[in-house]
């Protein structure tokens, strides 16, 4: 019951107090936080326990978070998309694997070149990733980028 009453908190100052572009990027930044928190585990335990080379878990792992990443972002933060969810999937794997050739290139440098443990050099590079992700699917992917005055409500199943 106290995370409902914290949800409708939460849902009341962000329509109420924060501009939809903020509250927007707050959501992802959010969902992409999550996400990138079960990358990290996943990455850990690839390297560390299934001893699969840094490069390939890296890859893995950034697809798996992404998958998930999607689906909460969809239904979460860019509510009122138009497009169809198969086709913003299609697309949201394309820019991922934008990011996912930031993410292995990155880490390929700063392991390799400058010794930075592989888990670290994640982290490091997450920040540039996570932007260059939010960015392409605000405008490229969802479009709602120009939707900022518009009210948009879920299916009634938040209150």
């Amino acid at each position: 019951m106290a995370c409902c009453r914290w949800r409708v908190v939460y849902r009341y100052y962000m329509l109420t107090y924060m501009p939809r572009g903020l509250a927007r990027f707050v959501k992802y930044s959010s969902v992409g936080c999550s996400t990138f928190a079960f990358d990290l585990v996943l990455l850990y335990l690839l390297i560390d326990y299934a001893q699969v080379p840094y490069i390939y878990a890296t890859a893995l792992a950034f697809l798996v978070a992404i998958s998930i990443h999607y689906v909460v972002s969809r239904r979460y933060v860019f509510q009122g998309t138009l497009r169809q969810a198969h086709s913003g999937y299609a697309i949201f794997v394309v820019i991922a694997f934008g990011g996912l050739l930031l993410v292995t290139g990155g880490m390929y440098v700063m392991v390799e070149y400058a010794h930075v443990q592989p888990l670290l050099a994640r982290v490091a590079v997450a920040g540039v990733v996570g932007f260059w992700n939010y960015l392409m699917n605000l405008y490229v992917n969802f479009r709602v980028a120009g939707l900022h005055g518009v009210v948009v409500h879920s299916r009634g199943d938040d209150e």
